[in-house]
């Protein structure tokens, strides 16, 4: 930690406080959540469906809040992140660790009390996991950070599906490993278009420790691998057409970006058009994917 942590801070307000929660990741976690949820075959009464939903959530924040209280020295020396409330100075790092452990004890009660307990220990172990083994354990030295710390958001589907049925099934697991096997091309697509804010904040990210050709060539291994787990419920029969022909589609076009993104192998981050049309599409892509899943099951 640095002195910035323990800067006086001005005048926070409820936006700083909302700004730990990282709001544009919250709203991810809650749909992939919701659409685990939703693809279960136990229908949830509503006000349950909701708690568990806010639970995610405040999970969601929790997790954002203490990854942000661990690294106001890293996100102090990024032009990206240099703006946040900790590095800015509009909170302290005290109050931002109670607030985000508040949030975590209060959303795994929640869960526990009013949901089912095997979901509450997945939300637990999802917090856990995003903070002590990506955060603390990988963020600062491994380029293997994201591939392993990807795990941590590929949790919301699960927790969704075990809120619904409390136990698990092969479906919940195919979509944890859609979302683990695309976070390293997702992520590793904005990597190379900041590598060089990454390597002044001192983050190992595969880009500035392995250079931009390796970590194309591993975003279309890891691509393709998605693509396989992505068709994966259609013909295991899981699913039916309709997930099936938006899967093979959607994935087909994310393989070829990923693809073109290795041919062009453009040097400068200015010139790569590819990285941030995969970037922008990956976004699309995953939500398309269980959006499907989820109109799938109903229409069916």
């Amino acid at each position: 930690m640095t002195a910035t942590r323990h800067a006086a801070p001005i005048a926070a307000d409820w936006r700083d406080f909302l700004a730990l929660t990282k709001p544009r990741v919250m709203r991810s976690v809650v749909f992939t959540g919701l659409c685990g949820m939703l693809a279960a075959p136990v229908a949830l009464p509503v006000p349950i469906g909701i708690t568990a939903i806010l639970s995610i959530a405040l999970a969601a924040g929790a997790a954002g809040t203490l990854n942000q209280w661990y690294e106001a020295d890293i996100d102090a020396r990024m032009k990206r992140t240099a703006a946040r409330p900790l590095p800015a100075g509009r909170i302290d790092a005290d109050s931002a660790f109670q607030f985000g452990v508040g949030l975590g004890v209060f959303s795994v009660a929640l869960m526990g009390l009013v949901v089912n307990v095997f979901a509450a220990a997945l939300l637990a172990v999802s917090i856990l996991f995003y903070v002590v083994v990506y955060t603390i354990g990988l963020k600062r030295f491994t380029p293997q950070n994201i591939v392993i710390g990807g795990a941590a958001g590929a949790f919301p589907p699960l927790i969704g599906w075990v809120a619904a049925t409390g136990e698990l099934a092969l479906l919940p697991l195919l979509m944890f490993a859609l979302i683990f096997l695309w976070t390293p091309p997702h992520s590793w697509a904005l990597a190379l278009l900041i590598r060089d804010d990454y390597a002044k904040g001192g983050v190992p990210m595969m880009p500035v420790v392995a250079g931009a050709r390796a970590t194309r060539w591993q975003m279309l291994g890891y691509a393709l691998a998605m693509a396989a787990v992505a068709v994966a419920p259609w013909p295991l029969g899981l699913t039916g057409s309709l997930y099936g022909t938006v899967a093979v589609i959607g994935s087909a076009i994310f393989v070829a970006l990923t693809g073109w993104v290795v041919a062009v192998a453009a040097p400068m981050p200015a010139q790569m058009k590819p990285e941030r049309v995969l970037f922008v599409y990956s976004i699309a892509y995953v939500l398309a994917m269980f959006a499907a899943i989820v109109a799938d099951r109903w229409v069916a």
